[in-house]
């Protein structure tokens, strides 16, 4: 294909001026934009991505093409309004364009969007101080990136270089993400199976919420000579469907890694900053965990954001001799922790963890009746907080009640590796008033649903 700098430039040009453009464009505009934005992604991004969100056409002729939002509500480039009980897949806790956090970004922009790398930049050391102060036991230490994969990668990282140990213990049907170390922690065949050999380490997967898989498995480990530097759960598994463990479950684990000289590390990129109804996912069973990974809200929804937070003792060997053991030129920016700072200032303020509690069980009592209502259509509900996940008799059903939420202009999260499940995932400011209109609409979805099997 012949490059064409004037035709980049053109194009760029026209983009830039809609960025900086306020308000919605006319209808023609719209409709451009929406057909311009197909043929982008069939033929420059991914095309099974529209085959597969076909969800996103079944509520007219036109898909829906996101542009602005606000709380729990967001517009698509023709203006139409929608429910957002997706929340960016636990990225939303603040909701859509959070002005405590939009401001402070705006604020860090004008003043110096990224560090030289050389120097002390204050944000990064503002932000670990912070976490050093609100996460569980001794955890002292923060390291930053972009995404919840690459905290995990540098959880792995951390675990091996401290222990000197290279096996690790992980749950079926776990999700950390897909680098090739978190995803060789994966518990799912549909991401691992097509990459063939990934992380040279054993890795051993045992069923989530089974205590006594894990210190069966730490103790042939033992036996055999296979050093585990370390066990890897989600506190309640997210991408699995909301699965929240026996309460006995992490406790347990905690105690039998500690009795294996074993690190145990708490995935709390979906879990974490108040998403389960607790500060922490581990909170809710007061467990301590070594290191701890956090993403998706830290910030704020406005600015893409990880850390992984251990002990100053586990964290040495990221510090000496080498300081640059494992380092990254924009992770840790001075945006995305000026995002994070506030996006954690606001989560304390408002102590949306309570909010998440409440909230949830609001749903959860009649979720459970509309569950009892429609046994056909419903295999169970679970969850904790406003991480919620229903379960349906098989994928077509799932797919129908997405589908049939979409045309009523609720967005919520179903999954490509279970889709006979579908997360609830509001921001954690939802209203009740939001929270009764997404109940009507699933009703009538049930009700629709139900006539059609």
């Amino acid at each position: 294909m012949a490059i064409d700098y004037e035709d980049a430039l053109d194009y760029s040009s026209r983009w830039i001026d809609l960025i900086h453009r306020a308000g919605f464009p006319s209808q023609e505009e719209a409709y451009q934009i929406i057909n311009e934005s197909k043929e982008n992604f069939a033929e420059h991004y991914n095309r099974n991505w529209l085959e597969y969100r076909k969800s996103v056409t079944e509520a007219g002729d036109w898909a829906a093409v996101e542009w602005s939002g606000s709380g729990a509500v967001f517009k698509d480039v023709l203006g139409r309004e929608y429910l957002d009980f997706l929340g960016g897949y636990g990225m939303m806790d603040l909701g859509w364009s959070h002005p405590d956090v939009v401001e402070t970004v705006k604020a860090q922009l004008n003043r110096s969007p990224m560090p030289s790398q050389e120097l002390i930049d204050p944000l990064r050391g503002v932000l670990a101080k912070l976490l050093a102060g609100i996460t569980p036991g001794s955890l002292k230490y923060s390291w930053f990136a972009a995404s919840g994969t690459e905290a995990n990668e540098a959880a792995i990282k951390i675990a091996k270089l401290y222990t000197g140990k290279s096996a690790f213990i992980v749950a079926v049907k776990a999700f950390h993400g897909k680098t090739l170390g978190s995803l060789s922690m994966m518990g799912k065949a549909d991401y691992r199976a097509a990459m063939g050999p990934m992380y040279a380490g054993q890795v051993y997967h045992v069923p989530f919420g089974d205590a006594e898989a894990v210190e069966k498995q730490l103790e042939i480990c033992e036996k055999v000579g296979i050093g585990v530097a370390a066990v890897i759960f989600e506190p309640i598994q997210g991408e699995a469907g909301a699965i929240v463990p026996p309460d006995d479950f992490w406790p347990r684990v905690r105690a039998a890694t500690k009795k294996h000289n074993v690190l145990l590390i708490a995935d709390e990129v979906q879990t974490g900053l108040g998403r389960t109804g607790r500060l922490w996912g581990v909170d809710h069973w007061d467990v301590a965990p070594d290191i701890m990974t956090i993403a998706k809200s830290l910030g704020g929804g406005v600015m893409p954001i990880s850390a992984v937070c251990t002990t100053e003792e586990i964290y040495k060997p990221m510090m000496y001799p080498n300081p640059f053991m494992h380092t990254t030129t924009t992770g840790g920016g001075a945006l995305a922790c000026s995002a994070a700072i506030a996006a954690i200032h606001v989560t304390l303020r408002e102590r949306l963890w309570e909010q998440a509690a409440q909230k949830g069980d609001y749903l959860m009592e009649r979720l459970q009746k509309f569950a009892a209502q429609y046994p056909q259509i419903y295999e169970k509900i679970t969850g904790r907080g406003l991480l919620i996940g229903m379960h349906f008799r098989n994928p077509e059903i799932g797919y129908k009640v997405a589908a049939g939420l979409f045309k009523r202009n609720v967005l919520v999260a179903g999954t490509l590796t279970s889709a006979q499940t579908i997360r609830i995932e509001p921001p954690l400011i939802v209203s009740y008033e939001q929270l009764d209109s997404l109940l009507n609409r699933l009703e009538e979805t049930l009700n629709s649903v139900s006539r059609s099997l």
